[in-house]
């Protein structure tokens, strides 16, 4: 079926239109991985769009038998690159509902959910760039964090970009939303009275260096905003704000980067 121009632009704006997807609940998604991932977290693919005259692989083929029910575009070149944020577009492009059970808001999240001995979240302050989102999301599916908990105005999670940069990642992450900081200071109270939660923040200039510090599960750890740094309010919620030891002449990491060293050393911890 040739793209109608309706179509066309239903897509263009899940691309580009963050009031767009929040209101139809659908994603944009390129790049093998990320569709390989998205079919793999069994989310519900609506569209899919291939190019004109191109020859497709036996993957690429393969989706498409998988997938009749769903709406298929043969597109044209000009079209196709116009959607594609790729230099080398991939094979397909798709779109597909948001699936809405691995997202919690944390005011219904307090009481549902109980924290095993071993359980690790990431908080991340009021994330404001794609790449760096999506990099952690894929540094939380490689450590097994169990929840990450989003706080404050930050970038659309949906976004194609942070698709895109988590390969995939976050079609498998439970997301949970803070809306209002009090629930957050709830969760966190219910947690150490029932499971001795301990919250760790980071900070190029936290108290203890990470080699030093002990760290029992479960944990919360804390990432602030990539220019900000973290909140007043979620640094008094902190037991522990921990650095990452500079040898160079720079003194701090990108927050991506941060992430992933913390996150190893604490699913090393997880593991003993």
């Amino acid at each position: 079926m040739t793209v109608r121009n309706a179509e066309f632009q239903i897509i263009s704006a899940l691309r580009t239109n963050r009031t767009k997807r929040s209101k139809e609940k659908e994603v944009f998604v390129e790049g093998t991985e990320a569709i390989k991932q998205l079919i793999t977290a069994r989310w519900e693919v609506t569209r899919i769009l291939y190019r004109e005259s191109f020859v497709l692989s036996s993957w690429a083929k393969d989706v498409l038998l998988s997938f009749s029910k769903a709406k298929q575009f043969e597109v044209k070149e000009d079209l196709y690159l116009e959607l594609s944020e790729k230099e080398n577009p991939s094979e397909l492009l798709i779109t597909a509902k948001m699936n809405q059970q691995n997202v919690y808001d944390l005011s219904d999240f307090v009481e549902t959910v109980q924290s095993k001995k071993d359980s690790l979240f990431l908080l991340f302050d009021r994330p404001s760039d794609f790449g760096n989102f999506g990099s952690i999301l894929r540094s939380c599916d490689a450590f097994q964090v169990d929840f990450v908990f989003l706080i404050g105005h930050s970038i659309d999670v949906y976004d194609p970009k942070v698709i895109r940069s988590s390969l995939g990642a976050l079609f498998h992450t439970k997301l949970v939303f803070v809306n209002e900081f009090e629930s957050l200071v709830s969760f966190v109270e219910n947690g150490k009275q029932r499971n001795g939660l301990t919250v760790i923040g980071s900070d190029s200039s936290g108290g203890e260096e990470l080699q030093e510090t002990k760290i029992e599960c479960p944990t919360l750890f804390i990432l602030g905003n990539e220019r900000k740094g973290m909140s007043v309010n979620l640094q008094a919620l902190c037991d522990k704000i921990v650095r990452i030891p500079m040898m160079g002449v720079v003194n701090s990491l990108n927050v991506a980067s941060a992430a992933s060293i913390f996150l190893w050393e604490l699913a090393k911890l997880r593991k003993k």
